[in-house]
């Protein structure tokens, strides 16, 4: 730490109160408490410094309040401060959930599972967590080095955990980490959990009453072992063997995009029986600066546009790159002009579950006891196509851990196909609770070379499903609002959409609300209103009479509001493709514009 002369020391008192003067009473008390409480020499060094220069703004996001604890756990850009990812609100999330533990397994072992992705200190954050988990007396089976959220779901259930804890900011900026929080079902937590483990979150007063003195003995490393209980298992769902062994070079990009994918997807690709997977080597080295892109997203065509220019030179027939914490899959295939598009989640997760369904129909396997689960704002074309193979589709809440909880409640009783989200998060088969883009990859790379068998290509496919179904096209659009100010701009953009709700939408009327808040379903032509039984949830949705689907919804994850519109209209035939498209993209410009947003 650097040493201050009587002089700087008395000037550096007078700069900090004349920040701290701009400062909120209750930002001032944060601020001091991290100044003279049990925190490290680096952090209050940082903290000063950013007095020092009295940049009100850090300090004011660093402290305004405490990092919320949501449904899910934590997340939110690193740094020193009440408000920031670090070791002590680490620290302090883990003591509450152990307290919540504590309570609710009264007369056993408490064993948890703890592992971490690729991003910068996750691994002290993970570490801290073990140590804290370990200190409380807990069994712990700790990831000797980073692995794929999915694995972690896997461990927890083939462990008979009764949590765990993933540290990992999925697809977030690199500034970001976070923390994400499982039950014994494998799922991340749900109510009535959530609440209790936010309330013991949040009844620690003091970074001290945090145990972070490590307990050794009670830490059990896991590694190989696990990996290939997991690995084989996903492999063993491949339906489609014939097929894979007469397409096994099938020409496959792949890119971790420097995160967890890199070591689990190439082997599920081998051990599915594909035989010439390229891996984009600039980006396979996990790396939490994630040097190659701006925003390790594949949902972005930026973050694969080494994916792209690899399967160019190759002339692949699938492109496939999965997030830091290889949960999430983004694919790009040759359109009928032979140029490589992105499919969106929506588009890849119609045709897995028509793919599947197709599947299990051939192999006799449909017996009218299985189902498939999907998010409200996930396309309904998945309903659509669920309704033809006469097998249930069930719409939950946006977030996998309410499709896991689905899939708990039906364990035992109906056999779950598979699931996902329009966020590009997908599941096949129930070895987890999560998303998982390791077996996601795995099946996309089966759903190809089945196409291929039959001399079609994976967006000819698409082609033929919008044939068979309507042509369906959705947009998300999304607002980032950080800081103080920007979640109360998101607040009362919810507020205004439910005080004044629009009557028409491109011309289309209003006939349905769905509060999702109220748990309300309003039909405005009728005036009737009818309970939904699900959660409640801070989402509106408005349909109208021509079937367009719009919903808008603060996310849970950053600081952003989202807005998905979805269209569909019939398609005469594949040559009308592009211009459906081009008349389906008219319409949503028209609800945004109409929207006001």
């Amino acid at each position: 730490m650097v040493r201050l002369d009587l002089h700087d020391k008395i000037m550096f008192i007078l700069r900090a109160k004349s920040t701290m003067e701009g400062l909120r009473p209750e930002i001032e008390d944060r601020i001091n408490t991290w100044l003279n409480g049990n925190y490290d020499s680096a952090t209050k060094e940082t903290i000063r410094n950013l007095l020092e220069s009295n940049n009100i703004e850090e300090l004011t996001d660093s402290f305004y309040k405490d990092l919320e604890f949501g449904t899910g756990g934590l997340r939110g850009i690193m740094g020193p401060g009440s408000n920031r990812v670090n070791v002590y609100t680490i620290g302090m999330a883990t003591q509450g959930l152990a307290n919540f533990l504590k309570k609710t397994y009264t007369d056993q072992t408490i064993r948890v599972a703890v592992a971490h992705d690729s991003r910068n200190r996750s691994d002290l954050f993970a570490e801290t967590t073990a140590n804290v988990f370990s200190a409380n007396g807990f069994q712990v089976y700790f990831f000797e080095s980073l692995r794929p959220t999915p694995e972690l779901s896997f461990a927890l259930r083939d462990l008979g955990c009764q949590s765990g804890v993933m540290v990992t900011a999925s697809h977030n900026p690199k500034e970001y980490n976070g923390y994400k929080v499982y039950g014994e079902n494998g799922g991340q937590i749900i109510s009535p959990h959530d609440k209790m483990i936010i309330d013991e979150v949040r009844s620690i007063a003091s970074i001290d009453e945090v145990k972070f003195d490590a307990i050794p003995e009670n830490i059990h490393v896991i590694g190989k072992e696990m990996d290939e209980k997991y690995l084989s298992a996903v492999a063993d769902l491949s339906i489609s063997r014939e097929v894979i062994r007469r397409q096994h070079g099938l020409k496959i990009v792949f890119s971790p995009i420097h995160g967890t994918g890199a070591p689990s997807v190439p082997n599920v690709l081998a051990r599915f029986g594909f035989t010439n997977v390229t891996v984009v080597e600039e980006q396979l080295r996990p790396d939490g600066n994630f040097p190659t892109v701006i925003y390790p997203n594949p949902e972005e065509e930026e973050a694969l546009s080494m994916a792209l220019a690899k399967g160019k030179e190759v002339d692949a027939d699938l492109i496939m790159a999965t997030d830091p914490d290889a949960d999430r899959v983004g694919i790009a295939v040759k359109n009928l002009e032979g140029d490589f598009v992105l499919l969106n989640g929506n588009q890849t997760g119609s045709l897995l579950i028509r793919y599947l369904l197709e599947a299990w129909k051939q192999h006799g396997k449909l017996d009218g006891n299985q189902y498939v689960v999907k998010t409200i704002v996930t396309t309904y074309l998945i309903d659509k196509i669920a309704s033809r193979y006469h097998v249930d589709c069930y719409n939950t809440l946006t977030g996998f851990k309410h499709i896991a909880a689905l899939m708990t409640q039906f364990e035992g009783k109906k056999t779950f196909i598979g699931g996902g989200e329009e966020s590009y998060g997908y599941l096949i088969g129930d070895l987890v609770r999560d998303k998982d883009a390791v077996v996601a990859a795995g099946f996309i790379a089966e759903m190809t070379a089945y196409y291929k068998d039959k001399g079609k290509s994976l967006y000819q496919a698409l082609v033929e499903m919008y044939l068979d179904y309507g042509c369906y096209l959705e947009r998300l659009i999304s607002f980032t609002k950080k800081g103080k100010r920007g979640a109360e701009e998101i607040q009362e953009m919810m507020a205004s959409f439910r005080k004044n709700p629009p009557v028409s939408l491109a011309g289309e009327e209003i006939i349905t609300i769905k509060d999702y808040d109220r748990g309300i379903s309003r039909n405005l032509t009728t005036g009737e209103e009818e309970t939904m039984d699900l959660p409640k949830s801070n989402v509106l949705q408005f349909f109208t009479q021509e079937g367009s689907i719009i919903s808008a919804r603060p996310s849970g994850t950053e600081p952003k509001i989202k807005f998905y519109v979805s269209v569909h209209r019939e398609l005469e035939s594949s040559d009308d493709y592009d211009n459906t498209v081009l008349s389906l993209n008219h319409k949503i410009d028209s609800i945004i514009d109409d929207l006001d947003i």
